[in-house]
């Protein structure tokens, strides 16, 4: 039962760093970035489509995006929502190929995104800290239900703790590399 709730725990914690960093990479930071386009959906035949489903996404230069849908009808659906999206970026396009320049970061700006990452950092520690709450919680609910001993109890409180203590420090490297990379650009 404990390794069960444990190996629940551990998935949770992966999955809370995972979103993290796609979270992460998906932010405008100055340089091109096909993650850029995640979640971006364009309307095509009457249904919601992420970007990267309707064409081929490219970096040709560091700071350029090169979208070339495979559906010329999909051309003007993938501008529109561009243009709606936060990206804050204006397409062009020359009837093949829309291009996206990633224009330089600000100095203000780049404080701004490293606050947002800082942000989107804490969440995930919260996140994390929950998920060895409610670990803490099942195992005390085991001790009541089962004939577990407080030796295990306590050895399984300790290994959440731990697990709980190495996530949070990939989540403090995740943050640290991408404020990095922000402020160097």
């Amino acid at each position: 039962m404990i390794k069960d709730i444990m190996k629940k725990a551990d998935e949770k914690m992966n999955k809370t760093v995972e979103a993290l960093k796609r979270e992460l990479a998906s932010m405008k930071a100055g340089r091109a970035n096909p993650a850029m386009l995640d979640k971006i959906e364009a309307e095509y035949y009457g249904t919601m489509t992420p970007i990267n489903q309707l064409a081929n996404i490219s970096v040709p230069e560091p700071r350029v995006l090169a979208i070339q849908p495979w559906d010329k009808g999909s051309f003007k659906a993938i501008e529109k929502a561009i243009l709606k999206s936060d990206l804050g970026i204006n397409p062009s396009s020359d009837g093949e190929m829309i291009r996206l320049v990633i224009a330089e970061l600000t100095e203000e700006t780049r404080k701004n995104i490293v606050k947002n990452i800082k942000k989107d950092g804490e969440d995930s520690k919260v996140a994390v800290r929950s998920i060895r709450r409610d670990c803490n919680d099942k195992i005390k609910v085991l001790k009541k239900e089962s004939d577990i001993s407080e030796d295990e109890i306590k050895k399984a409180e300790d290994e959440i703790q731990k697990k709980t203590d190495a996530f949070i420090k990939q989540v403090d490297k995740i943050v640290e590399a991408k404020e990095k990379e922000i402020m160097s650009l």
